[in-house]
């Protein structure tokens, strides 16, 4: 493995999150252009590699994740627990997962709350993610659950979900 990406791995992995190109370029010296180059060759090797991990470009950014043959494994020896949702994230996610596609716009219309930050975290936690734009005025983007969100939630499609009447308060119960 060359230096670049031993350096690239070294930064994502330390970091533990989602790290924007523009980000590690300004720390590194490098063109973004040419990071951008680096990060799609790392995520191809890592991905034809068998590494144990892969590289995904989520929200913005690059970080490490499982690579997907080995998700099932790692939960059997590390039984992680499902991520802990906040009351807002849980609302958000509710109101997407009954109403999309949906824009930010409407989804703050029926909370009454700016989500802005809520639906960053929720695409972050790969439960949320932009499934198209909408043709109005701007084209807001529009959000929808993703397969992670059927998996988290034990759903093997849409269909699944409780009827609308009990589906946000079962969703919200600690």
């Amino acid at each position: 493995m060359s230096p670049e990406f031993s350096r690239l791995l070294a930064i994502l992995f330390a970091a533990g999150r989602a790290v924007s190109a523009s980000e590690i370029a300004k720390g590194t010296g490098a063109s973004e252009d040419s990071l951008l180059r680096q990060l799609q060759s790392l995520r191809k090797l890592l991905d034809e590699g068998g590494q144990g991990v892969a590289l995904e470009e989520v929200g913005g950014g690059w970080r490490l994740i499982i690579h997907p043959s080995y998700v099932e494994t790692v939960q059997r020896v590390l039984h992680p627990r499902p991520p802990r949702l906040s009351p807002a994230a849980m609302e958000v996610l509710a109101i997407v997962a009954y109403h999309q596609p949906i824009t930010r716009p409407e989804v703050e219309a029926m909370r009454g709350k700016n989500s802005d930050a809520v639906l960053e975290g929720l695409m972050e936690r790969r439960l949320v993610q932009v499934v198209g734009v909408k043709e109005a005025v701007g084209k807001p983007r529009l959000y929808g659950t993703t397969q992670r969100f059927l998996e988290l939630f034990g759903l093997s499609s849409l269909a699944e979900l409780p009827p609308l009447e009990e589906g946000p308060a079962l969703l919200l119960r600690d």
